[in-house]
């Protein structure tokens, strides 16, 4: 094939393709049975899209006369999918260090919000920084989440419960997905909280009739790109009326349905969330057999964020049991002030300890299953022919080593790939 192409990445001890016959997401039986090939290579196109993957022998003969930009010789390495962030909230100022003494001690979640501390701290000190300020903060902790494997996060707004600081928000979000290569999926989460000074009634009347539509204006003038709606459904914040007008809204808008569920009370979240046809629901720690089945049977993706659990000492989300529910369960980092995790790496691993998931359902979670909670299933989450060419290449010599080596991953990825271009290469990476 005498062509030109932009990448060749050739003789990988394991390529980890996860699916190979185009699934836009896997449940049950599908996510123990990686599609992994041995010994194998990928050629990726100048327009980034994957263009074959197969066997080292089988794209060499293939390929013989075509013309590669790059060649990444991976003898003894692995190649995996890049890994995809579901649920992270990375905007924001102001430190909240201290927190993390107070929960040590013992306090709740909701005593630290009490406390003057929590999201209220946040919105405190977002609505005050400039734009450029939160535009700096972001790229450094979207850089790290890229040098630890993840290829596409989801971001959300949510510390401005104002209009002028939510658009300011969304608008830095913008702003990083145009300056930087790692893919973004944007979320609108300005039912995060209940304002200082108003009812839950009152704001949920505020999104719907005074931010919502100056969102859907700059939307349609095509000043502002928004794909998800968020809300925080949970005892003291949005009750399950609010949450169901606020999704209806966003939904009407044309925004996928990704929220905050049966975190901390059951709110039968999961059986709304199924009623609206949601694309997914994050924490889920507290949701009931019938809402397991409701989400099953809607094929509303669960996001289960390990480090929540493990950081406010709380129920672990019921994994195993969505898991042979046939639930399409994803992971995301939850990566906020209250939860400072980069690390997909490591979000798996504690999901393998803590939540009882296997190796192979924990990186399926991570990647298709997490493009699909994102709409993205279509072209992101495997490597397969006409996705986007999005991978990363570990130095060891079986994929698992990324989920075993907890912490470990500074010292095992060896290239980050988006659209067939090296974003990061790491040569300080350490042998077995």
């Amino acid at each position: 094939m005498a062509s030109n192409f932009k990448l060749l990445v050739k003789g990988a001890k394991q390529v980890v393709l996860v699916c190979k016959n185009g699934e836009k997401f896997l449940t049950k039986e599908g996510m123990q049975n990686l599609a992994v090939i041995e010994n194998g290579s990928v050629v990726i196109g100048h327009d980034g899209q994957i263009k074959a993957v197969g066997s080292a022998d089988s794209i060499e003969s293939r390929f013989r006369d075509a013309v590669f930009d790059k060649v990444i010789d991976a003898t003894g390495m692995c190649v995996l999918p890049g890994l995809i962030d579901a649920h992270t909230h990375p905007v924001w100022a102001g430190d909240r260090v201290n927190e993390f003494a107070m929960k040590l001690a013992g306090a709740t979640y909701m005593e630290v919000h009490e406390a003057g501390g929590g999201i209220h701290f946040t919105v405190k000190h977002t609505r005050a920084a400039p734009p450029e300020t939160l535009l700096e903060g972001l790229k450094g902790r979207l850089e790290r989440m890229l040098r630890a494997g993840t290829t596409l996060v989801e971001c959300k707004s949510g510390y401005g419960l104002d209009l002028d600081t939510e658009l300011k928000m969304l608008s830095v979000i913008d702003a990083a997905q145009r300056s930087m290569p790692i893919g973004i999926s944007s979320t609108y989460c300005g039912a995060h909280a209940v304002p200082r000074g108003k009812t839950m009634e009152e704001a949920t009347e505020d999104i719907l009739s005074v931010q919502l539509p100056a969102i859907q204006k700059q939307i349609t003038e095509g000043s502002l790109q928004v794909d998800n709606i968020d809300v925080f459904c949970e005892k003291g914040v949005f009750d399950l009326n609010s949450t169901c007008l606020i999704l209806q809204a966003g939904k009407d808008m044309g925004l996928n349905i990704n929220f905050h569920g049966d975190e901390l009370h059951p709110m039968n979240s999961a059986q709304l969330g199924a009623k609206l046809a949601a694309l997914a629901i994050s924490h889920l720690e507290e949701v009931t057999d019938e809402g397991i089945a409701a989400m099953a049977a809607a094929k509303t993706s669960a996001i289960l964020l390990p480090t929540t659990a493990y950081i406010l000492r709380l129920p672990c989300p019921r994994a195993r049991d969505m898991l042979d529910a046939g639930v399409i369960v994803s992971l995301g980092s939850d990566f906020n002030p209250n939860a400072y995790c980069c690390s997909m790496p490591m979000v798996m691993h504690l999901a393998c300890v803590t939540l009882k998931m296997s190796m192979p359902e924990a990186l399926a979670a991570a990647t298709i299953n997490a493009a699909y909670a994102l709409n993205r299933s279509h072209s992101h989450g495997s490597l397969e022919p006409s996705k986007q060419g999005d991978l990363l290449i570990i130095h060891a010599p079986r994929w698992e080593h990324l989920i075993y080596q907890f912490g470990s991953h500074q010292e095992l990825i060896r290239f980050v790939i988006i659209k067939g271009t090296i974003v990061y290469e790491n040569d300080k990476v350490l042998d077995l």
